[in-house]
């Protein structure tokens, strides 16, 4: 046995082997933890939203609304932590990762190309006969009229958690072990099948694809977070003030 071989088996290796697979397992588990945990306070949630008079609908979006909020939160709080304690929980790439100014600007990028690929997606499924729009996106829009503090969770919180999740210790992961387009359409295929959205799954594989070769690019995840965090922000813009813009393209249109 070589020295080389001995140190790779030695007690103290195979425990930091250990540590580095035990963080994204628990980031794993805190989010799904947070996907479950609303369920177990809808009941009393909705029962004090009812109480303090509001009509059905709306305390039903009160009660999504900060759920959302909170438990994305803490999940959000809780994940932080995790990989606060493990120095090495981004050290996965073999080779120099882009500077930090390249990593912002590839991220700014990124949003750009997720614009031109969600659109891309978008003309295929019409082609194909599936409407365009997304009950999810309509579904976030309601909940963030009723209750502002959503949209925190959407643009931030969602994004950030998501591209721990998906990019970090999915593909991360699996890019480890296996060819990267493999892992990339694996991750891209877990992210999309996640948003339980199956009629635009074409549309969340082409986000996926694309934010996995963005972290892949830089090697740092501040990349696919900074075009997430875009990506959700121009969408929640966009559907907030979409009475505004058609206000506006009328008045466009009778000026001419």
């Amino acid at each position: 046995m070589t020295p080389t071989d001995k140190t790779a088996s030695s007690p103290k290796s195979k425990g930091h082997k250990r540590k580095n697979m035990r963080t994204p397992l628990l980031v794993l588990l805190v989010f799904v933890a947070v996907q479950l945990m609303p369920i177990l306070f809808i009941g009393p949630t909705l029962g004090y939203f009812r109480d303090q008079g509001l009509d059905d609908a709306t305390a039903r979006a009160s009660t999504s609304g900060w759920l959302i909020f909170l438990t994305m939160g803490v999940g959000f709080l809780v994940t932080m932590a995790l990989i606060l304690r493990d120095r090495n929980f981004f050290n996965i790439w073999k080779g120099k990762k882009s500077s930090l100014l390249a990593a912002i600007g590839w991220g700014v990028l990124g949003f750009l190309l997720l614009i031109i690929g969600q659109s891309i997606a978008a003309m295929i499924e019409m082609a194909i006969g599936i409407d365009p729009g997304s009950a999810n996106t309509q579904t976030l829009v309601r909940i963030a009229e009723v209750v502002p503090f959503a949209i925190i969770a959407v643009v931030l919180f969602g994004p950030i958690l998501e591209e721990l999740v998906f990019r970090r210790v999915v593909f991360g992961s699996l890019n480890q072990t296996m060819n990267f387009w493999i892992a990339t359409a694996i991750s891209a295929l877990v992210f999309a099948l996640v948003h339980v959205e199956f009629t635009h799954l074409l549309l969340y594989f082409t986000t996926g694809l694309i934010l996995a070769a963005l972290y892949q690019r830089t090697k740092r995840i501040i990349t696919p977070i900074i075009a997430h965090i875009m990506l959700n922000g121009y969408v929640m813009l966009i559907q907030l003030n979409m009475d505004k813009i058609e206000t506006f393209i009328k008045q466009m249109e009778n000026l001419q």
